[in-house]
């Protein structure tokens, strides 16, 4: 056998080879770092287009550490507020399931809680295990970081993700980023780190950056029919939404001096006939906290903070619901509640 024989480079994987192909992301090529290698790389087709032939419909889980924006990212994507959003992290502690339909497709898309990589409480191990079975059976993952950065936190979340199952990385608030140059070399590292579908840079507050994402997406859904009717918005309850929005004040209104481990109770949630076409919602809420000192900051001075509270979920819920709502509101204190499973799960989460 001949020696001068020229050795044969070994075969790369499907995702190796997704992992070096060249990106174009706002006119700007991006290539892998070792791309003067000597060794062609096969060129990798574009995702096939979806046919516009029926209805398609998927599921599409959007994950992320907290404070990465989710939940702003899915109000704007179906076009209305059904997730609540503070600067607090944990606001998101439940699965929000929000429906956009558009011409032909209908995206179902899920908000999960921020992955807790800290304090192993028994309210931390439901919230992480809601983020583990969202992403265990989706058609697509919106993995949100914030352009620029990439942590351990978002690491931990990246590794959650199933091989076999689309990943677009969506780096959001981007409108943050002085210089967009120094998106180009942060992408390629990124690219490096796992072999992400798509590149989808962008602000969660830019109608055009939505209507872009949206398009995307589309790419991914499964040709099939539609799960939920075309006027539908989420498949949470009413009497959920009105509990969120409780909580949403709450965090808001007392910013980082109340601890996480608050939640609400809804206590009563009853129509009644009102004098006008609108409906009439009456709706009892507790505001559960941990010690006397957080009850008495969520009451404040004369009860004006309560007050508060309660006029501002009154204010969203009426247009949100489209409904004239009356609300009461009471704080209790259940000491230790964050850490007994048990109470966790009498609270609603899973």
């Amino acid at each position: 056998m001949s020696s001068d024989k020229k050795p044969v480079a070994p075969e790369r994987t499907a995702a190796e080879q997704q992992m070096r192909r060249p990106v174009q992301i706002a006119g700007v090529t991006i290539q892998p770092r070792d791309a003067s290698e000597d060794v062609a790389l096969p060129a990798v087709a574009a995702p096939a287009p979806v046919p516009v032939i029926g209805q398609h419909c998927g599921l599409v889980a959007i994950v992320g550490k907290p404070n990465v924006g989710k939940s702003t990212l899915l109000n704007a994507l179906v076009g209305q507020k059904i997730s609540i959003t503070s600067r607090k992290a944990q606001t998101t502690r439940h699965r929000i399931t929000g429906i956009r339909t558009q011409g032909v497709s209908q995206y179902v898309f899920v908000d999960t809680p921020g992955f807790q990589t800290i304090h192993g409480t028994a309210l931390n191990k439901s919230l992480n295990k809601t983020v583990v079975g969202a992403v265990s059976d989706v058609d697509l993952v919106l993995f949100v970081v914030e352009a620029g950065s990439f942590t351990t936190a978002d690491a931990k979340v990246l590794a959650l993700l199933k091989p076999g199952i689309p990943v677009l990385l969506v780096a959001n608030k981007l409108d943050n980023v002085h210089r967009r140059g120094d998106i180009a070399p942060w992408l390629r590292e990124m690219q490096e780190r796992h072999a992400f579908n798509e590149f989808v840079p962008m602000s969660a507050k830019q109608p055009k950056d939505i209507e872009r994402l949206l398009g995307i997406c589309e790419k991914y859904l499964p040709e099939q029919a539609w799960w939920h009717a075309e006027d539908e918005l989420t498949d949470r309850s009413e009497k959920f939404l009105a509990s969120e929005m409780v909580r949403e004040k709450l965090f808001r209104l007392t910013g980082d001096e109340l601890p996480y481990t608050s939640t609400v109770v809804i206590d009563k949630f009853e129509e009644e006939p009102g004098r006008t076409a609108k409906r009439m919602l009456r709706i009892a809420a507790t505001i559960v906290v941990e010690r006397e000192g957080h009850k008495a900051m969520v009451i404040g001075d004369k009860g004006e903070k309560l007050k508060r509270i309660g006029t501002e979920t009154r204010m969203e819920l009426e247009k949100l619901l489209d409904a004239k709502v009356f609300i009461e509101l009471w704080v209790k204190v259940r000491s230790g509640w964050a850490d007994d499973e048990a109470r966790v799960r009498s609270f609603g989460y899973e």
